[in-house]
């Protein structure tokens, strides 16, 4: 890899946060909304976008649809060293959203007070866009980076990633089979601890295990003493799972991460004060205090048809992630707290992953972030949900996530994600630009 952070001195000069406003805004238009069923606009006009701004500076896209409008793109372009390709990938759909939950249209682009507001501006078609005016101003400037960048964008993602991710690695394997390692969303992102950034790069995620959970009983008169009553079962294992404590367990990821806060605390990191470590985070802590146990939420609900009729079945959806190593754990406590008569199904079943926080792209990203935030802290974390990185995976590769957003300390970040006015700093998506800029000239 180059050891210099600057350009390579024939490279033209060109701005890489050209484009990313406007690109974003125009992601953001186009809705993908992804309904988890077959319901939906799809990705189609997203990915053909994205093709047609590639194919504007040259780059070949070739498109993927297992079903009509569930459209992945894949592009390769720069490289000529020998090395083996570094996948980066974004997805173009979005969870949908209710407009009238909003303070504006979220799904207008709409520039407020200094943010990109909009359905996926966060989730994630700031990081579409920052990589499309990167690769475009880089090529119109003819300054490809030295190792093959192969570049994703798929659908589905928010539905588990089966109609795209998953596809292309189970039906069109030969597009990614020579890329080792993976560069994805939620990662690269700051967070203010004690007046210091930290930006936290991905390098696990925890696993996830989206159940339906049934019980049966016997059908009767609700006038009537009913000592098999499905949803009388099915209330108690629900109830037992949404209020259960699961303990605190650190790995290697966040033993880092932990690590690193205590450094600015003053402290050292133990099991003990993991939890008051995470809480230093301030409305991050949120999503990071889900990455130091298991978890499992209660999420969905289903029984009977009439109030006098007690049904013979009663359904409930749960919502488990486990971590990296305490799988077997998480089952087996599961299965207890359900107890006898639930019969529990999958809807959704993916494996965690952690990668060592090691090597030339660790290093790679540390640069670049710290090029253009000296005093910032870079360490690695678990994320609490779910990418597409699962599905490349299988593959071999090792994956990180690595977004670039240099955030305001007030902003509620994580109470962004899949909520209403989601919205993305101006000068966070032009320094992302820069820093993913800066990031090509390392790999």
């Amino acid at each position: 890899m180059s050891q210099t952070p600057e350009r390579r001195p024939d490279a033209a000069a060109y701005d890489p946060a050209a484009e990313v406003v406007e690109l974003c805004r125009e992601l953001i238009r186009i809705d993908t909304s992804n309904y988890g069923d077959a319901d939906g606009p799809g990705e189609r006009k997203a990915a053909e976008y994205a093709a047609g701004l590639l194919d504007e500076v040259g780059i070949e896209s070739r498109l993927f649809e297992p079903e009509p409008g569930r459209t992945s793109l894949v592009a390769r372009w720069g490289g000529g060293d020998g090395r083996a390709p570094l996948l980066v990938h974004g997805h173009l759909d979005v969870v949908p959203a209710a407009a009238q939950d909003w303070q504006v249209d979220p799904f207008s682009g709409e520039i407020q007070d200094g943010c990109v507001w909009g359905r996926g501006a966060v989730d994630m078609k700031d990081f579409d866009a920052m990589l499309l005016s990167v690769v475009r101003a880089r090529a119109t400037a003819g300054s490809p980076p030295e190792r093959e960048i192969v570049i994703c964008l798929t659908a589905d993602e928010e539905a588990g990633g089966h109609k795209g991710a998953e596809v292309l690695v189970n039906d069109h394997r030969d597009e990614l089979a020579d890329c080792t390692e993976a560069i994805g969303e939620v990662g690269g992102f700051s967070a203010t601890v004690r007046g210091r950034r930290v930006y936290l790069i991905e390098a696990a995620e925890k696993g996830m295990a989206w159940m339906k959970l049934t019980a049966r009983g016997r059908a009767g008169h609700g006038s009537m003493i009913n000592t098999d009553n499905a949803v009388t079962r099915l209330s108690g294992a629900v109830a037992r799972i949404g209020a259960h404590q699961w303990p605190v367990r650190l790995t290697p990821t966040m033993e880092v991460l932990l690590a690193a806060v205590a450094d600015i605390a003053g402290t050292e990191a133990t099991p003990e004060n993991a939890e008051a470590l995470i809480d230093e985070f301030g409305s991050a802590a949120r999503m990071l205090g889900a990455v130091i146990r298991n978890t499992a939420n209660p999420t969905q609900l289903g029984a009977g048809y009439k109030v006098n009729v007690i049904p013979t079945e009663a359904t409930a959806h749960i919502d488990g992630r486990f971590l990296p190593g305490y799988e077997d754990e998480f089952f087996d406590t599961l299965r207890a707290l359900a107890g006898d008569g639930i019969d529990i199904e999958f809807l959704s079943h993916q494996q965690p992953w952690e990668t060592p926080y090691d090597g030339d792209l660790v290093a790679a990203m540390t640069r670049s972030l710290m090029a253009e935030d000296p005093d910032a802290v870079v360490a690695p974390y678990l994320m609490s949900g779910g990418t597409d990185a699962k599905h490349f995976n299988k593959l071999g590769m090792r994956s990180y996530g690595f977004a670039p957003l240099r955030l305001p300390a007030e902003l509620d970040f994580t109470a962004l994600f899949h909520g209403v006015d989601e919205r993305v700093p101006v000068d966070a998506l032009e320094f992302g630009a820069r820093v993913f800029d800066r990031f090509l000239d390392q790999i």
